[in-house]
């Protein structure tokens, strides 16, 4: 059975459709169509049925999902041992990290990298998808979470200070917040610390406008919008933002750093690790 195949069918069996699975795999829907017709006719049965929500997998395709996914497994675990293997620092590194800690963070320890290491080239996907390691989604993520996931090498590299800003020409606001507005994290991340604590700083203010990007929060709040809690490494690097005095500062985030155990011996993936720890390393 043709391993191409099996990754049509997990890829169909993850998104629901042909059109979702051709995205993830970077192929045409055509060939989608075609790899899982092969596939049926190999085993002589449906493992997909129409409904109103997408494919679903029929019986048969439940019985075989648990085999297809340990043989991806075995596959990925393959290619992380051969890329841990490379004895040149060079190729493509994917790191995932948030669009703000990617700019204002990350980027001087990017170019120091490619300074010491010119064939290593750093791809970054920006934004808060948690991107699995295991499946090898990115080589090495910096998030403000801890990781959870088995097998993953982590280690906390700082704590990053937070802020309270508002747009530079705007006025200081009112004890207690009344008819100030609050630029927040989105629904998702409501329960973010810096969230709550400008919610109980302000409790007479109304939330205006949320998002899941720190960027964006910065630029809405620089055009005077209301006030936000941002990363002090993003905002006090914004001359249209005003760091607001407040008797308390906001709570910080841990940054941690995270890679997939079978990739400690990847040259470039460790050349970047030991710089992070390096520049961004300490309290």
């Amino acid at each position: 059975m043709d391993w191409n195949d099996l990754r049509v069918f997990l890829a169909i069996a993850r998104s629901g459709s042909l059109g979702g699975a051709a995205k993830q795999l970077g192929v045409s829907h055509p060939t989608v169509g075609r790899r899982l017709h092969v596939l049926e006719e190999a085993g002589g049965q449906a493992f997909f049925r129409r409904t109103g929500q997408g494919l679903v997998l029929t019986d048969s395709g439940e019985k075989i999902l648990c085999l297809a996914e340990e043989m991806e497994r075995s596959a990925l675990g393959i290619e992380r041992q051969l890329a841990g293997d490379s004895d040149q620092p060079e190729g493509l590194l994917r790191i995932s990290s948030a669009d703000w800690f990617a700019s204002y963070v990350l980027s001087p320890v990017l170019c120091e990298l490619s300074r010491r290491f010119p064939m290593i080239v750093p791809e970054i996907m920006a934004g808060h998808r948690l991107f699995d390691l295991t499946r090898r989604d990115a080589d090495i993520a910096f998030r403000i979470v801890p990781f959870t996931e088995p097998d993953i090498v982590q280690r906390r590299l700082t704590t990053m200070p937070y802020g309270l800003y508002t747009g530079a020409a705007m006025p200081s606001p009112k004890a207690g917040g009344e008819g100030l507005g609050l630029i927040t994290m989105n629904t998702a991340q409501a329960h973010y610390p810096d969230v709550i604590w400008l919610q109980q700083l302000y409790p007479r203010a109304r939330t205006v406008f949320t998002s899941s990007s720190r960027t964006v929060q910065a630029q809405m709040c620089a055009n005077g919008l209301g006030v936000a809690v941002l990363p002090r490494a993003l905002g006090d690097q914004l001359p249209a933002l005003r760091l607001l005095d407040v008797e308390e500062a906001p709570p910080g985030r841990d940054i941690w750093m995270g890679y997939h155990q079978d990739m400690r011996q990847m040259d470039r993936l460790r050349a970047l690790a030991e710089l992070a720890v390096e520049m961004l390393g300490g309290d």
